[in-house]
């Protein structure tokens, strides 16, 4: 399985390719193949997924609850066909998918653990704003202690 994806970077949006960074690259596992399936993902981003780790993901739904197939079924239903990393590890995005984040020229490319997130960088940073209001009300030090 692909490595654990930690991070965030800024890059931008050429030609509806983004490039994947190298500290990403470096995670992919070798029965990834460096192959990817990119889909829609949660809060308006996109998701892209090594193949070894999006094969495991819909097994794990498959086998989970209703709510875990139709998560599934929707996973399948907006991802676009495998491919391949090109060159530097550019990935082809439809210009479809960009569009319904309201990704354009630039965009922040997050590790989300077994998968890379694509965010609208306005979109990211409100998020990371409430994450970060949350974050300063709910822990102290002492929390970072355990």
């Amino acid at each position: 399985m692909s490595g654990e994806f930690l991070g965030i970077f800024e890059n931008s949006v050429n030609k509806q390719r983004v490039i994947i960074p190298a500290a990403f690259k470096k995670k992919f596992s070798e029965e990834s193949e460096k192959k990817v399936i990119v889909t829609l993902g949660p809060n308006d981003t996109i998701a892209i997924y090594p193949l070894d780790n999006w094969n495991e993901t819909l097994e794990r739904l498959r086998i989970g609850d209703e709510h875990s197939n139709k998560l599934r079924t929707q996973l399948i239903d907006f991802a676009m066909t495998e491919q391949e990393l090109e060159g530097p590890g550019r990935i082809r995005i439809l210009e479809r998918l960009l569009n319904e984040v309201n990704i354009t020229d630039s965009v922040i490319i997050k590790g989300e653990g077994h998968y890379i997130s694509l965010w609208n960088p306005k979109v990211y940073n409100e998020v990371r704003a409430s994450k970060l209001n949350q974050h300063r009300k709910e822990f102290t030090s002492e929390d970072y202690q355990l």
